[in-house]
């Protein structure tokens, strides 16, 4: 499918994001550093809800409309956590660029629009449309979490879910079963859970996903971009 939503990122996610992660301690947080930073023989797994595939450019250009940002957002803040997320990704070989679009100018042609819309995310905090070329990111989404949590630092939420819709355009398309991958789901629709290293579950009620591509995510991404 072209279109692809994160269904965690909504209103189940809010419960995960409720909860600090200095809870953990720690062995925790120990494993889930290493498990971003290597990717170990067999444990590249997905859901089988998608294939991955080759990005849908080379090289990605990724063009930024600030309108509709929620006021605590800065211009300037997304924009560098965009250029974190395609410096990241750019490491699978697919070199990547981040463009600021000035209110009333077209997005480059061949570009990835990333704008806010509660109509393009459906009222999830991000969507990804491959056949569009467009990331759409939430603001009804982002404003709920700070109603809700308003101590919580949306940034890393926000960096969170630029990478994982942006991991779809370098072809990342499937979602992982390993709990701590950026392009993870934490379950199925059956109810299936996601993985941690050495059979462990993962611990209730906090965010184990990591912000940027993990090793394993890299990894996918070199595949699909031979």
């Amino acid at each position: 499918m072209d279109l692809h939503r994160a269904r965690w990122y909504h209103l189940a996610a809010l419960a995960w994001l409720l909860v600090a992660r200095g809870a953990w301690g720690a062995p925790w947080d120990a494993l889930r550093a290493q498990e971003i930073a290597e990717c170990r023989p067999g444990e590249v797994a997905t859901w089988g809800d998608a294939a991955d595939r080759p990005a849908v450019a080379t090289p990605l250009v990724f063009a930024y409309s600030h309108a509709q940002a929620p006021s605590w957002f800065p211009e300037s803040l997304v924009l560098a956590t965009l250029e974190r997320a395609a410096t990241a990704w750019s490491a699978c070989g697919i070199p990547a660029k981040v463009l600021l679009v000035p209110p009333g100018e077209p997005v480059p042609p061949n570009a990835i629009r990333v704008h806010w819309s509660e109509a393009g995310s459906q009222h999830n905090f991000g969507l990804a449309n491959l056949g569009l070329k467009t990331i759409a990111l939430g603001p009804s989404a982002f404003q709920l979490l700070n109603t809700r949590n308003p101590a919580h630092d949306a940034r890393e939420t926000l960096q969170m879910v630029i990478s994982h819709e942006m991991g779809h355009l370098f072809g990342v398309v499937a979602h992982s079963r390993r709990c701590v991958d950026v392009s993870s789901y934490y379950n199925n629709a059956q109810g299936e859970q996601c993985s941690i290293r050495g059979g462990q579950a993962r611990p209730p009620g906090v965010e184990y996903r990591s912000a940027l591509p993990t090793a394993c995510d890299i990894q996918r991404c070199r595949a699909a971009n031979p």
